[in-house]
């Protein structure tokens, strides 16, 4: 197959099973899954050489599952060639060093189509974002996610849950329908909730991915997290890193040290319903000197207070991190 713009990609090959390895994909999660942002130039169009670099940077630092086309890296405002490149640059510049794990989501059709290129670009994964229609009922949440889910059987499937209305029962059947379901990346801020849905659903079945970052991190793996989502790992892949190593081991003292110095870095990406969650790891990630500030409507360029904040933070940081 060939990329956007003629390269050529090599697909995976398929298993003689056609079906998933769950076990490795399940491993995959377990971890910190960096949700890479995409870099634009200063004509708006995407960098695609500091989009690999600053892959080849999480790689580097020893983060080993990344989610290409996912919030962070503003998926709603791209278009659909680069989408579909950013998966492939992904496969190029890190495929073999990390898993990768596609987001795709939308229209059921798009979403598919978006799916087999992931597949045949040689990821090990796709993420269905949560469903944006107005109106989702039980039943068309569980149908819309087993159409995506079957027509990938080789591939893994991680669920986006965002949605409180979203059962334990509806997860555990849809597990039962698609054996190649093998994660849930659960959002809901609500860590009681999360319990009682793991367990419904059956806490062995999927591995649980913490979908609202570190800040919440600590309340997930206490009831049954085993990974969990970073937009900061694109800035301090360190900090990210020991978190998680601290809570996988149980060191919760430990690990809420490290949470007290990152946690005004994520207030301020989840402030106002994170309406600046990209532009702030975007904002820190060009002080640093590694890509531009932009972003796509509809989130904003910060504004001069906010930009201070970051400067600050990221100097506190280098007292115990090298920024």
């Amino acid at each position: 197959m060939q990329s956007d713009d003629g390269t050529a990609v090599a697909p995976t090959p398929i298993r003689p099973s056609g079906q998933a390895d769950q076990a490795a994909l399940r491993t995959a999660l377990r971890g910190v899954v960096a949700i890479p942002v995409t870099p634009f130039d200063a004509e708006g169009g995407v960098d695609w050489g500091r989009h690999g670099a600053l892959l080849a940077r999480l790689v580097a630092a020893g983060v080993r599952a990344v989610t290409p086309n996912g919030n962070t890296g503003e998926f709603y405002t791209l278009e659909p060639a680069e989408a579909r490149r950013a998966v492939e640059n992904t496969v190029k510049e890190v495929g073999g060093q990390a898993a990768i794990i596609v987001g795709v989501g939308l229209n059921t059709t798009g979403a598919i189509e978006a799916a087999r290129h992931a597949r045949d670009a040689g990821a090990q994964m796709v993420m269905v974002h949560q469903p944006v229609h107005p109106y989702i009922s039980g039943e068309g949440w569980t149908e819309y996610h087993r159409a995506i889910a079957e027509a990938v059987p080789e591939l893994g499937v991680v669920l986006y849950v965002r949605d409180p209305r979203i059962t334990g029962v509806q997860i555990g059947r849809l597990g039962e329908l698609c054996p190649n379901v093998v994660g849930v990346k659960y959002s809901v801020p609500d860590p009681v909730r999360f319990a009682a849905v793991a367990m419904d659903a059956g806490a062995e079945r999927f591995e649980w991915v913490a979908g609202l970052a570190e800040l919440s991190a600590p309340g997930y793996f206490a009831v049954g997290a085993t990974g969990f989502t970073s937009g900061l790992v694109n800035v301090l892949p360190a900090a990210s890193l020991e978190f998680y190593a601290r809570l996988a081991a149980g060191e919760y003292a430990a690990a809420m040290e490290i949470w007290a110095l990152i946690r005004p870095f994520e207030e301020l990406r989840a402030a106002d319903a994170s309406a600046d969650n990209v532009s702030v790891v975007k904002e820190a990630l060009a002080q640093l000197g590694l890509c531009r500030a932009d972003v796509r409507p509809p989130s904003r360029t910060l504004p001069r207070p906010v930009r201070d904040h970051i400067e600050a933070i990221l100097a506190s940081w280098g007292e115990r991190w090298p920024i």
